[in-house]
């Protein structure tokens, strides 16, 4: 028997009804924001998260999937060059200079519900396959439009019914304060640095920062004793930051000061958070974000201050708080039974599902008591019984199963105004 490849999971009934309410309120908190569905493939060339993740980025370093090249389906050319996406920010910004949106539009809204994929250790929280609800704003350095991601961000995991989450904030600089504050680091830890775990041994090298990141126990404890001040921002970037905060303090939206913070991808510039959830264990992150205004420009376009974040919906359903599992609501079950029956029913089927109201009957021909248990398992409102000897009174048996009560109603009347009979 054929299993699904680990680090993947089968989103199956009921539990795929909690996706759908997630992916409903954010579709409609979003929409409210003035934010529009973006869909990009989940095949990207490598060279895309290359230039912009870093090549020394663990994303693609370590963590990539490369779509193997089937001899004659793919070019030579093309061999060895596409990727599973690893996340959605890069796709995004390419789909808006690939289709020249930067030309037409010069402030955009975007967001996108979908799969990504890294080649991680599977864990609690952390799969292959995952799915990102992202949004990205390409357009403004305007401190306000940061003020209103992190406003978005609250918004939509208390709308989802995340609780005791925290807002982590910080701020990187620019790129020249990003190169102070990596010396600052470098000459930090140079004599410590043997004590570091074989990954921050080889990030003092190539990408220093992730240090600051580094989830290895021993390395947090060494960490411990460096102190990082905001005195490697320059007054530009330290302003921004000032005002970031002055605004979420206006808009009493909560948040804690994080200056390891720094996320793990290159093209994060001044503005970085990331929520946590005390109650997911030290894989506690449910989303993070920032700004990336450099991105655009590196990717070809016009220079764009540009702003977006992630929330990991795994991540998200299991820090919600939990409530019984919906089911799909049946509000009327047909027991059909008989021939002529059944072909009546499929009748009375067709004009409730036009009339929008949710119906089934019985496909396995069971006995009238298993079909009743049958119904009951479907938190059916109304079962509809219908025999031999209804059929020849041009009559049906509607039962209330919330109410237990039971009449006659004339299969006619049903038909004309269904809706009449099911409150």
């Amino acid at each position: 028997m054929y299993k699904s490849v680990r680090g993947t999971k089968d989103i199956l009934p009921p539990e795929v009804f909690w996706w759908q309410d997630i992916e409903a309120k954010a579709r409609d908190i979003l929409t409210i924001y003035g934010y529009q569905e973006i869909r990009t493939p989940l095949i990207e060339d490598i060279g895309l998260f290359r230039r912009s993740l870093g090549t020394f980025s663990d994303v693609v370093n370590k963590q990539m999937f490369l779509v193997k090249r089937l001899s004659g389906l793919v070019s030579e050319e093309d061999k060895e060059k596409m990727v599973l996406r690893p996340e959605g920010t890069a796709s995004v910004v390419r789909a808006y200079l690939q289709n020249r949106i930067d030309k037409t539009l010069d402030f955009v809204k975007f967001f996108y519900i979908g799969a990504m994929f890294r080649a991680e250790r599977p864990q609690k929280g952390r799969l292959r396959q995952f799915h990102h609800l992202g949004v990205e704003a390409i357009g403004s350095y305007s401190v306000y439009l940061d003020i209103e991601l992190i406003m978005l961000v609250q918004h939509l995991l208390e709308e989802f019914g995340v609780e005791d989450f925290t807002i982590n904030l910080n701020s990187i600089g620019c790129n020249n304060d990003k190169n102070k504050l990596a010396l600052f680091i470098k000459n930090t830890l140079k004599t410590k640095i043997i004590a570091f775990c074989k990954d921050c041994q080889r990030r003092y090298e190539t990408n220093i920062l992730r240090i600051l990141d580094c989830k290895n126990r021993n390395c947090q404890e060494i960490l411990k004793g460096i102190k990082i001040k905001e005195d490697y921002l320059c007054n530009e970037c330290l302003v921004h930051f000032n005002e970031l905060r002055e605004g979420l303090d206006s808009l009493q939206i909560k948040y804690k000061l994080s200056p390891f913070l720094v996320r793990g991808l290159d093209y994060y510039t001044r503005t970085v958070f990331e929520i946590t959830q005390k109650d997911l264990g030290s894989q506690d992150a449910i989303g993070a974000g920032g700004r990336y205004d450099d991105l655009v420009k590196e990717l070809g376009g016009q220079p764009q201050g540009a702003v977006g974040f992630a929330l990991g919906l795994e991540r998200v359903l299991l820090a919600k708080k939990q409530k019984e599992l919906p089911s799909q609501r049946v509000l009327i079950f047909l027991i059909l039974l008989g021939e002529r029956a059944k072909r009546e029913g499929l009748k009375i089927l067709k004009i409730l599902r036009q009339n929008k109201i949710c119906a089934d009957m019985d496909y396995q021909e069971k006995s009238l008591k298993a079909a009743l248990r049958r119904a009951d398992s479907l938190k059916a409102r109304f079962v509809v019984i219908l025999g031999e000897q209804e059929l020849d009174k041009k009559i049906l048996q509607l039962k209330d199963m919330q109410k237990g009560l039971q009449r006659e109603i004339s299969i006619e009347e049903l038909l004309r105004n269904p809706k009449s009979y099911l409150c």
